[in-house]
């Protein structure tokens, strides 16, 4: 793999109710999430929505994913989100179901962080440089 390359190149946000969630992220980050074919992997009925992406621009793409056995909320990773200025995001998150776990703050020369949860109890972090 090369050194310069990104070491994330997916990711996943398990859901319970995809249609809440697709609203929610939408409504978030102004994003038209798009409908994936079924991968049908092991014969499990998969339901994706993926974020709008370009392979050939900086950072990773991934999907909202509702799939048997693998429940929302309860996983150990964080993903944040780009943002011209996570206060803006931040503050549509309740309006679109969502809950504030921690407003904006500093987290100096690296920017600034909002800690938020979806819809789906999944905490997400959203990510500005001023």
């Amino acid at each position: 793999m090369d050194k310069k390359t990104n070491a994330v190149g997916w990711f996943e946000i398990y859901v319970e109710d995809m249609s809440r969630a697709k609203s929610f992220y939408e409504s978030v980050f102004k994003y038209k999430l798009e409908k994936l074919n079924n991968p049908a992997t092991m014969g499990q009925q998969i339901e994706m929505c993926s974020f709008p992406s370009d392979m050939n621009s900086y950072g990773a793409n991934g999907a909202l994913v509702k799939m048997p056995g693998f429940s929302s909320g309860k996983n150990s990773v964080l993903i944040y989100f780009s943002c011209e200025d996570c206060a803006i995001e931040e503050s549509l998150v309740a309006k679109a179901g969502g809950k504030v776990e921690k407003s904006k703050f500093s987290i100096g020369e690296y920017g600034f962080i909002a800690l938020v949860y979806d819809t789906e109890s999944n905490m997400i972090g959203l990510h500005s440089m001023k």
